[in-house]
């Protein structure tokens, strides 16, 4: 019954939906806006007049209610008591503040689930989580979104109409945090009826699983359930892993837009709806969630996790944590914002260091660089109590002074009031910038097998990826991260990295876009397998021969401690984590081969041409990317004037201007050309300093 229901959402939802397209919410004018988390619920009402006040005092332009306040919104089941939030609403609009109001979802209060103990999430340990935390309730329990239902609706219906509310967040970084996947009798459940509607018998399911492996097969869809390593006597069967985690993407989705459909029958069409995300929860999908106008992202840059560019890199962070997610979250409808981004120190990282002078403004450049249309800081007042002490906010603990990251926001929101002052419409992409323009194409299938069969333990998809992110990025390339549903002729470059599951479709579509000029670039593991994880009958990755210009090839793998050696271009680069080893087919050119091992004078990078473009098969996965760096900078000369900036340096342009950033702990010099207009800076940038210039 529920699916049925699901599918009449999902119809309501596109019906439903505004006829407006996602870049018509906002002003090309205002650039980008800022604001910041607020909660009245935690402080003391006398208070918000002063503190809302001062939002506005030091240029913020929204701010954000609600995520997690569903206990003073319902503060029993069936009583809603919104008082509190309309003098809230009506204190912020008193000051010229707009509101992002949210659902609450993320945080069910103690009364719910004191009754109905069923809607928690289980741990692959067969722990149900309590009440205490957050993100706790299962998206795949009806009891609870029968509760998230009224108390969304009860939202819509009081604030859809009002001025002040500009747009709404979907709970709170939909994800169930370290307990990723649900193994309850919910989404047990769950899983059954996803199964029974991708394959319809089990004979079907059986075939696709290779289920007569160890006598795996089943007699019925109930006999199934979620592959939990922890209960298992041997490895999971790594086609209903995969499964399950699209079932989880899936299920994650329909709860985003469920309550997108609910929102819908009572807002205003010109407020729009999102979500905030968390990149790098494999999780979840944001592809996947058709409701929301938009997606946004959450991220945190400085918290022990990563150590940068130097000897002050843990301090500033890595450039592609910001450059990644803004150039694939923009990649999904066209607009995108950051719901949350820390305005300084956190509580909860590995260890919690002070982000270094200018980091915090250096994010808001990258931010606005990428193309964003809004940035919300993570919050406002440094909370008293709770398990959030030690987090700064933009103001500290006294209610009134600016943390040292506060005053770094302050400062970028009033640059970013200069520089509306010097925008002019309709600026376009200079031509040196357009030869280049990259597509880097991701499926989370890719990652979600190779997650559960790394082969190697010095295996990273993550790591890969971002590895010809960032190539593509030092040669100044303007970047999307799309999905397969993008048109691949927009594109003079494409790259795949490690894309593992294939089909004759998507090869078909790679060779018509070689054809047409386009140049496609191809890594290792590329099309070992078929959609469903299962190897080809077929020699390794056989069906992307033809088009890469290959007649063989095969894997190898070295310890951590051995280095073998390719040779590109009269010079000598190593490897360890993955080898390709390639036999080329008569058209193609060799451009780099292994120069050690017992197959030394193979190919490990091959270059075929077709049509009026190319392909270019990269068959040496390296540590440190130097090898990769000099292929793809050789394609991208033949194309352009790539630059070639140093690791950690980013040029961005968006909308006339042109943004240079140092993510280095030296100084660096940017390329401004002669006759340029520096607006912000100068060419000379020290560590976590910003540029600004139009040419």
């Amino acid at each position: 019954m529920r699916r049925i229901t699901a599918l009449v959402i999902c119809l309501c939802t596109t019906l439903l939906a505004p006829a407006r397209e996602p870049q018509s919410f906002f002003r090309d004018s205002d650039l980008i806006l800022c604001g910041s988390y607020y909660y009245p619920e935690q402080w003391p009402e006398e208070q918000w007049g002063r503190d809302l006040k001062r939002m506005a005092e030091l240029g913020f332009e929204f701010t954000h209610f609600g995520e997690f306040a569903w206990s003073a919104m319902e503060p029993e089941e069936g009583r809603f008591d919104f008082a509190w939030l309309d003098k809230a609403v009506e204190t912020a609009a008193s000051v010229g503040l707009k509101v992002i109001m949210c659902t609450p979802t993320a945080t069910p209060p103690a009364w719910l689930t004191h009754k109905h103990p069923d809607i928690a999430v289980v741990t692959d340990s067969g722990r149900a989580l309590e009440h205490g935390g957050r993100q706790h309730a299962s998206w795949s329990s009806d009891i609870y979104r029968t509760y998230v239902e009224r108390v969304v609706a009860a939202l819509a219906e009081r604030y859809g109409r009002n001025p002040a509310v500009i747009g709404w967040q979907i709970d709170n970084e939909p994800s169930h945090y370290s307990y990723t996947y649900d193994h309850s009798e919910n989404a047990q459940r769950s899983f059954r009826r996803w199964l029974r509607e991708k394959y319809g018998t089990i004979e079907e399911l059986n075939r696709v699983w290779g289920t007569s492996f160890w006598s795996l097969a089943y007699n019925d869809f109930e006999q199934i359930r979620i592959p939990n390593q922890k209960t298992l006597a041997g490895t999971a069967n790594p086609h209903s892993v995969l499964d399950y985690k699209r079932c989880t993407a899936d299920e994650a989705a329909a709860f985003i837009d469920f309550q997108c459909e609910v929102l819908r029958r009572s807002i205003d069409p010109s407020q729009w709806i999102t979500t905030n995300t968390m990149p790098g929860c494999s999780a979840v999908d944001p592809a996947r969630m058709q409701g929301p106008d938009f997606a946004c992202y959450t991220r945190y840059l400085v918290n022990g996790r990563y150590a940068g560019h130097g000897e002050q890199g843990f301090r500033i962070s890595k450039p592609e944590l910001l450059g990644w997610n803004n150039d694939y979250y923009r990649s999904l409808r066209g607009v995108s914002g950051v719901m949350e981004i820390q305005p300084g120190q956190v509580n909860w990282g590995k260890f919690n260091p002070q982000p270094y002078p200018g980091a915090v403004r250096l994010w808001m450049y990258h931010i606005f660089a990428g193309g964003n249309r809004f940035v919300c800081h993570y919050r406002f007042r440094q909370p008293l109590r709770g398990s959030e002490q030690y987090h700064y906010g933009t103001l500290s603990a006294d209610g009134v002074t600016p943390s040292l990251g506060g005053r770094e926001i302050v400062r970028f929101n009033r640059e970013i009031a200069e520089l509306r002052r010097s925008w002019r419409p309709g600026a376009k992409l200079p031509k040196r910038l357009r030869d280049l323009r990259t597509a880097i194409l991701v499926n989370p299938d890719n990652r979600w097998d190779m997650e559960f069969q790394p082969l190697t333990d010095q295996w990273s998809t993550s790591a890969h990826l971002d590895k010809y992110y960032n190539i593509a990025k030092r040669a100044g390339a303007p970047t999307d991260i799309i999905g397969e549903e993008h048109d691949f002729d927009r594109y003079p470059v494409i790259i795949a990295p490690a894309y593992e599951l294939a089909d004759s479709q998507l090869i078909a579509r790679w060779e018509r876009y070689v054809r047409r000029g386009g140049h496609l670039i191809l890594t290792c593991r590329t099309a070992q397998k078929d959609r469903t994880g299962a190897l080809w009958e077929a020699r390794p990755s056989e069906p992307i021969y033809a088009l890469a210009g290959i007649d063989d090839m095969w894997f190898d793998h070295l310890p951590r401690n051995r280095q073998g050696k390719v040779s590109f271009d009269g010079r000598t680069y190593g490897w360890n984590n993955w080898a390709d080893v390639l036999t080329p087919s008569p058209e193609a050119e060799v451009w780099a081969r292994y120069d050690d091992q017992f197959y030394a004078g193979k190919a490990a990078v091959v270059h075929r041409r077709a049509g009026r473009g190319s392909v270019t098969y990269i068959g040496a996965d390296t540590d440190d990317g130097r090898l990769e760096y000099a292929v793809l900078r050789r394609i991208y000369s033949s194309l352009g004037e790539p630059f070639d900036l140093p690791e950690g340096v980013v040029v961005e342009w968006r909308d006339g201007f042109w943004v240079g950033l140092n993510y280095t702990s030296d100084t660096q010099l940017l390329p401004i050309p002669d006759g340029a207009r520096i607006l912000i800076g100068s060419a000379e940038l020290a560590p976590a300093e910003v540029a600004v210039w139009r040419q």
